[in-house]
């Protein structure tokens, strides 16, 4: 999969879905996502949004994702 800033969360997470428990080493704040709202903002939120949110750079954001999802093959 390629992933870009536009990439949806919820179609890496259909893609990958071992990685929704992983989020939270690349950036603590991605803890949230297993919470009622996190859960809201799985169907919406974009890689881009994940980047704004947790105050990462999307292209470094981009590569721990990338890296991650290696290592989970």
């Amino acid at each position: 999969m390629d992933i870009t800033k536009e990439t949806k969360l919820k179609e890496l997470i259909a893609a990958y879905p071992q990685i929704k428990e992983k989020l939270s080493e690349i950036n603590p704040k991605f803890k949230m996502l297993n919470t009622p709202m996190g859960k809201v903002m799985l169907g919406k939120a974009t890689i881009a949004d994940m980047s704004e949110k947790s105050g990462m750079d999307v292209n470094e954001l981009i590569r721990k994702l990338t890296v991650m999802i290696g290592s989970l093959k």
